[in-house]
């Protein structure tokens, strides 16, 4: 595990207490987040809440390595099983998928890990940070509390490029061991 990654999980810890197995393999993964959703939990769908094509503004420009102005995929979506289990937002550069991956994305409730894994998409994951945020309205609307939020932002990289950028976050009270 990347030191930075430890040292972040390390931090959440002094501020929360222990985290469980669970929740510190959910934020430190560098494999799909999907993946272990469905082993914890059963089968879990996406729910989309925002799918959108934007113009890369400057912040967005400067995490995906890209243009201002090119376009991107901006998707908000809700993982859940019987509860919702993690908030996700993605930006993906157009231009760096083929008409395939694009379509199925465009489909929206399909979860990028299968969508890679579909389109046999060599990646890896690359975890650019852990933390903990108080919950926004949104969050506390989304899971029905009020729980400090634990949050991972990584980039998968494909050809050396960011291929996506991820934010994902869920309440410190879910995955208890």
């Amino acid at each position: 595990m990347d030191q930075k990654i430890f040292e972040g999980i390390k931090q959440i810890e002094k501020t929360l207490g222990t985290l469980s197995s669970a929740q510190k393999i959910l934020l430190a993964t560098d494999g799909s987040v999907t993946t272990i959703l469905d082993v914890l939990k059963g089968h879990v769908n996406i729910r989309t809440l925002v799918q959108e094509f934007l113009e890369a503004d400057e912040e967005a420009a400067s995490l995906l390595d890209i243009e201002v102005g090119d376009t991107i995929n901006y998707r908000v979506v809700v993982i859940e099983g019987r509860q919702p289990l993690i908030y996700a937002i993605s930006m993906i550069p157009l231009k760096r998928l083929n008409n395939d991956f694009k379509e199925d994305l465009i489909k929206a409730d399909i979860p990028i890990g299968r969508i890679l894994r579909k389109h046999n998409i060599e990646s890896r994951r690359e975890i650019k940070s852990v933390s903990v945020e108080e919950p926004g309205p949104e969050m506390v609307e989304i899971f029905k509390t009020n729980s400090p939020m634990l949050r991972r932002t990584y980039n998968i990289i494909h050809k050396d490029q960011v291929l996506i950028w991820l934010m994902e976050t869920f309440p410190h009270s879910l995955f208890k061991d």
